[in-house]
């Protein structure tokens, strides 16, 4: 059963009528009135879901006005409802074997009375171990073993008690089954399972969106290191540290500096050559260059020039001690 005054006083609430809304989900109009009329009882799954889209439902207001619980047509029903309560929440309506226990007025153990009639039944199928609570003196909650059973399970248990507390347990779970497979029951709990099916693939979109987004952060602060490795990688040329130093914001000096007290390089004879770790690695290139002194007499000297492999060694060397080219300063 739909709870019709709920759902016509949303549609009060978005200030539409049966009308506007019959003709925006594509119902017929009178068909809409005709199901108003029966209570919403004649309601199809696919008129329900496309009534609580098109009124932008929350999911509370889906579950107060379509998903009608099981308990309230028991109470309709004028059976014990207060005497044994039934779990609701699982997929298949459940039992408390402690709740059956009490409801039955066994007088011996619930260990004792449970072990003597679950050995007609399978754990896993019939029933599941679990726990409940109960309040003692001092207030506290206190945990008890407890059982999950199957409306089937504790019909037979009803059954084989052959008391008249066991029979009118029987005849209340015997009602439960009647309602729960009810049509308006069986669309209660198709559209339950459906809204559960959108927040589930609203909570995954969420989290592929943030996914995305914390990729293209990765992706923004990679770009700058990345256009400046391709500006090395697209170079074959020998470069000198005042070229490199520039990439820096830096004078060839000050970066010379930088690279002694590193220990990557050091001073011989006015030339700067590198530690012995390094001198293997391809880093560097000395080049003879033709000079005249101040006295007018020709003259050679030796000039260290990097390659491109070094230069992107010096790159990742740098960046270890917070030294990084403008290009990604400026990122």
């Amino acid at each position: 059963m739909v709870n019709v005054n709920k759902l016509k006083a949303k549609m009060v609430e978005l200030g539409t009528n049966v009308d506007e809304l019959s003709e925006k989900i594509g119902m017929d109009r009178a068909t809409f009135y005709r199901r108003l009329s029966a209570d919403g009882q004649t309601f199809l799954i696919k008129e329900a879901d496309a009534i609580s889209k098109e009124l932008g439902m929350t999911r509370e207001e889906v579950n107060e006005i379509f998903l009608v619980s099981l308990s309230h047509d028991m109470r309709k029903g004028g059976h014990m409802n207060e005497v044994l309560k039934i779990n609701y929440e699982t997929e298949q309506p459940t039992v408390s074997a402690r709740e059956l226990h009490e409801a039955l007025g066994v007088a011996s153990r619930f260990s004792r009375w449970f072990d003597s009639n679950k050995e007609l039944f399978v754990e896993g199928e019939d029933y599941n171990k679990c726990t409940s609570s109960t309040v003692v003196n001092n207030g506290a909650r206190r945990e008890l073993e407890d059982y999950s059973m199957s409306v089937l399970m504790a019909k037979h248990i009803c059954l084989m008690s052959r008391t008249e507390k066991g029979k009118r347990c029987r005849d209340y779970l015997i009602d439960l089954e009647k309602a729960w497979n009810t049509p308006e029951q069986i669309m209660a709990r198709a559209l339950k399972m459906a809204n559960h099916s959108i927040e589930s693939l609203k909570g995954r979109c969420k989290f592929l969106g943030e996914q995305v987004v914390e990729q293209q952060q990765i992706i923004t602060e990679l770009q700058p290191k990345a256009n400046y490795v391709d500006m090395i990688l697209q170079s074959k040329s020998l470069v000198t540290i005042t070229q490199i130093a520039k990439d820096y914001g830096m004078s060839g000096r000050k970066l010379n500096k930088i690279l002694k007290e590193l220990k990557i390089q050091y001073k011989v004879g006015g030339q700067w050559v590198l530690y012995s770790k390094y001198q293997n690695g391809g880093y560097v290139h000395s080049r003879t260059i033709d000079i005249t002194r101040t006295d007018g007499r020709a003259d050679v000297t030796m000039q260290t020039e990097w390659t491109q492999k070094g230069r992107l060694f010096l790159y990742e060397e740098l960046k270890k001690h917070g030294y990084v080219p403008v290009i990604e300063q400026a990122a």
